[in-house]
């Protein structure tokens, strides 16, 4: 009974991730990347502008989307923006998952686990978005500004004027398949299997058309790493449904004891594992955990299934992202952001 529970509550959350990483492989061989960020080129400005205007877009479409979207999407547009202006593009290769984490409070959708959290309070997208939207935005704001600050010297670099695309034509099938990923996850309640199916659709076309290996798909899918978490999930889902300690912790934790403890199962476990484990029964604080497992993974890359998405799409540009660089940049941003978030909690006294 608890391995069936425990089953149903994980398989959503890989079988989505799968289909974005499908159709993420598809858009990059496709050329859709080069193109958005030659459209994040053409803003007026320098560097600093740039810069924020591509914060701006990972947090509207992890809010909108989700984080696993932006990470798989948005990275590659983002380091093809840095690199068309002639600027140092780490700022925007680690800027994109981190405001991607710290984005996902908007919506249920924003974050996998955000629906795994609330599985036992369902509430509908408007209250959520009622309750979540101070500390969400706090949290956005703040890991923003805290980008700013550690990035602030390659912001003040000289930017190029952008370079012209090497395409002349847009890439038609990866504007398909993002659309179609786009749609089915906002317009559907489940759209783990339909964005599934869109993805190994267009996958299986450019096999069939040469342009796509079946070496380089299993690259990009980590089938070892995407089917391990989904066994930890469940067994962890099952340990939680079973034994009482978890819900025991959160209960005696407060708001920010949850918070913290969401942070550290996050780093420790990752966080869809975690969620899995702290709400397999119905928690005390659950806005507060959200807030522990959505922007704690910024601390470290084992944080978040989003960290291996964005590693996977960050070198299918040849970019070259770094676990401690990652946790050297993450651990303040994640500590500051946290913070914000839980200090707009307490003062406007909301749910927790």
């Amino acid at each position: 009974m608890h391995l069936t529970e425990s089953v149903h509550q994980v398989w959503p959350a890989f079988v989505l991730v799968t289909g974005l990483l499908l159709i993420g492989l598809v858009a990059s061989r496709d050329g859709l990347f080069e193109h958005a960020g030659a459209a994040l080129q053409r803003l007026p400005g320098g560097s600093a502008p740039l810069f924020a205007a591509c914060l701006a877009l990972v947090a509207v479409v992890t809010a909108i989307l989700n984080l696993d979207t932006a990470a798989v999407f948005l990275t590659p547009v983002l380091v093809h923006a840095a690199r068309g202006r002639g600027v140092r593009e780490e700022a925007f290769l680690y800027g994109s998952v981190f405001m991607a984490n710290a984005s996902s409070l908007y919506l249920p959708g924003s974050n996998l686990t955000n629906l795994l959290v609330l599985a036992h309070q369902p509430v509908s997208g408007a209250t959520f978005a009622a309750e979540m939207f101070a500390p969400a935005l706090a949290a956005t704001l703040a890991t923003g500004f805290g980008l700013f600050l550690l990035f602030g010297a390659a912001m003040r670099a000289p930017a190029r004027a952008p370079r012209a695309s090497e395409r002349a034509t847009p890439p038609r099938l990866s504007l398909v398949a993002v659309g179609a990923a786009a749609v089915l996850t906002v317009a559907l309640p489940s759209p783990a299997v339909p964005v599934l199916c869109a993805g190994a659709a267009a996958a299986l076309y450019e096999l069939a058309r040469g342009r796509l290996t079946g070496g380089e798909l299993m690259r990009a899918l980590g089938p070892a790493v995407l089917v391990s978490l989904f066994l930890v999930s469940v067994a962890l889902g099952v340990l939680g449904r079973s034994w009482g300690g978890p819900s025991q912790l959160l209960g005696d934790g407060g708001r920010w004891g949850t918070t913290a403890i969401g942070a550290l199962a996050s780093v420790l476990i990752n966080n869809l594992p975690a969620a899995v484990l702290l709400s397999a029964r119905p928690v005390a604080h659950p806005r507060a955990l959200l807030l522990g497992l959505n922007i704690g993974p910024n601390l470290a890359a084992s944080g978040s299934l989003s960290a291996f998405l964005w590693w996977r799409a960050a070198r299918q540009v040849d970019a070259r992202p770094s676990l401690t660089a990652f946790s050297r940049r993450g651990v303040p941003l994640g500590l500051f952001a946290m913070l914000a978030a839980l200090l707009v909690s307490t003062l406007i006294a909301g749910p927790s």
